[in-house]
């Protein structure tokens, strides 16, 4: 049976450069200067780059080093999460005075569904205007909005007039967007999926609606299924007001690379109790350990092990991800080990059912 996309209006709200801008805020002397929010040059890894750091290629999750050499006159800004976490709690109190969903990413983004809306107002795109205007006058900082027919279109509109602007993609207008779209824009498709693209020839969401479903499938897995349907407008994904991790994890970098097991082994006992008391806290357990190992040389490798029972117990965390650790010896010297623990006990099981596009008339 056919089912018609929702016709819902959704808007994605995500603050420009947050971390950032909440440090330029809150010390003037930064205001028009490179920051970078992070743990250093030495060993750090930088969380957020302000816009004027970004004009030299400097970009989160880039190591301190490389972020220093891109731009000599970088600063670096310890993070302070608590003072983020505040502003957070600010800003989601305004979407909040417009609608109950709101489904929180992080800290500095979030969709909400105001197709029926607290303030009774049709118009998705000012709702959106007025939000961004009340988070400038109560907060000092701008934010940046992408408003459309669904999840998906809102989050990749949202990028499109950075900084502090916004974007409507309206009902008529979306497959047209969708098509004149480079697929490295496409929310979901990583750098290493963009170059499978193009060898594939497929550079902008025209050339990947012209491939089958079974051809996407064949090249992508699962994934080929989600592209297949998001390039046709279809994604039917809810605005969930109580999103669930799916995962809980930590990880740490460290000072001086470790090239000695024993080492190794005694940091994974500190992360394992670290994340032993997370999960303890939130009440949760898993099924699924994955050891996250970044070497020397920044090669990043992953190796996971799914028990038959639910974990979030220390010694036990601490025993498989030791044994994964072993699974291969460390090639290099380690700068950064991580644990995290996936299929939860909090999961649903999937029931997201596939939708084909209709025509959607209604006022944006």
């Amino acid at each position: 049976m056919e089912l018609h996309v929702p016709q819902r209006k959704i808007i994605h709200v995500d603050m420009d450069a947050f971390y950032a801008s909440v440090e330029q805020k809150d010390n003037p002397q930064l205001i028009g200067k490179p920051i970078a929010v992070g743990g250093g040059e030495t060993r750090g890894v930088v969380s957020a780059a302000s816009y004027e750091a970004r004009k030299f290629g400097v970009r989160s999750a880039m190591s301190g080093y490389l972020a220093k050499k891109k731009c000599p006159e970088l600063i670096f800004v310890k993070p302070r999460f608590d003072r983020y976490r505040e502003i957070s709690q600010q800003i989601r109190k305004i979407f909040f005075d417009y609608t109950d969903l709101v489904e929180p990413l992080s800290l500095d983004e979030a969709y909400l569904d105001v197709t029926r809306n607290k303030k009774g107002n049709p118009s998705a795109t000012l709702i959106a205007r007025e939000i961004r205007e009340r988070i400038l006058t109560e907060t000092g900082l701008t934010a940046s909005a992408g408003i459309s027919v669904n999840k998906f279109i809102a989050k990749v509109a949202s990028d499109y007039n950075k900084p502090n602007g916004q974007k409507t993609v309206n009902p008529d207008e979306v497959l047209q967007f969708l098509e004149d779209l480079p697929i490295g824009k496409f929310y979901g498709v990583g750098k290493v999926t963009t170059e499978k693209m193009y060898q594939l020839g497929i550079f902008t969401g025209k050339d990947l609606k012209e491939k089958t479903e079974e051809y996407l499938l064949q090249h992508f897995g699962k994934s080929g299924g989600y592209y297949y349907h998001v390039v046709r407008g279809i994604h039917n994904s809810e605005v969930k007001p109580d999103r669930i991790a799916k995962s809980v994890g930590t990880e740490h970098t460290f000072r001086e690379n470790l090239v000695s097991e024993v080492f190794m082994e005694e940091k994974l006992l500190d992360t394992a109790g670290e994340l032993e008391r997370r999960l303890k806290k939130k009440k949760i357990a898993g099924k699924t350990v994955t050891l996250k190992i970044k070497y020397s040389d920044f090669t990043l490798q992953t190796r996971s092990k799914t028990l038959q029972y639910f974990i979030s117990d220390k010694s036990l965390i601490f025993e498989t991800a030791k044994e994964l650790l072993y699974q291969e010896r460390p090639k290099e010297s380690v700068r950064l080990l991580g644990i995290s623990l996936s299929n939860l006990n909090t999961d649903t099981a999937p029931g997201e059912k596939k939708a084909v596009a209709v025509q959607l008339k209604f006022e944006f």
